[in-house]
């Protein structure tokens, strides 16, 4: 009897090894599964009610070859019974409401819902904004990037990027 208790126990062990990782399940390119690392959501309050959501992902670290000059973000915003959600001062209110490390963007490109970087998140639905926000590129010695929105009385958390060593 404890050889069967054993023998059982030894091949629950060993078969609940695995050499696959959790990307082996899933139809992911290499950028796919860099974004996945590189993305962050945080909900937008206003006290203590939740007005809307806001995702980034940081390019720098999905697609060094395209995005080292500056610091790059794709971002998906979603703001909830506002009347600032009519195109021109939506948009507006980005340029406005997000820093980085304290800065302004130097550069925020609105894009369709479908755009070159939809593959890379499961952000994807009709009602969010999408844009390409650009920063101006930190010092090399600046580790970490604190990226947070902010507009009057709504705010996210600030989402904490560790800046790869190249």
């Amino acid at each position: 009897m404890k050889f069967l208790l054993h023998g059982i126990t030894f091949a629950i062990l060993v078969t609940g090894c695995s050499s696959q990782s959790a990307f082996g399940r899933f139809n992911m390119n290499k950028q796919q599964e860099l974004s996945v690392s590189s993305s962050q959501t945080s909900k937008i309050q206003s006290q203590e009610t939740t007005k809307g959501l806001f995702y980034a992902t940081y390019l720098n670290d999905v697609d060094t070859d395209n995005f080292d000059d500056n610091e790059y973000f794709y971002i998906a915003l979603y703001l909830k019974d506002t009347i600032s959600m009519d195109e021109v001062s939506f948009d507006k209110m980005i340029e406005t409401s997000l820093q980085l490390n304290t800065q302004s963007p130097i550069e925020i490109k609105r894009l369709p819902s479908h755009n070159q970087f939809s593959s890379l998140t499961h952000v994807k639905n009709e009602w969010n904004k999408y844009y390409l926000v650009t920063f101006k590129k930190e010092n090399e010695s600046v580790k970490k990037l604190y990226l947070v929105f902010k507009q009057d009385k709504l705010f996210s958390e600030v989402l904490i990027y560790q800046r790869k060593r190249k």
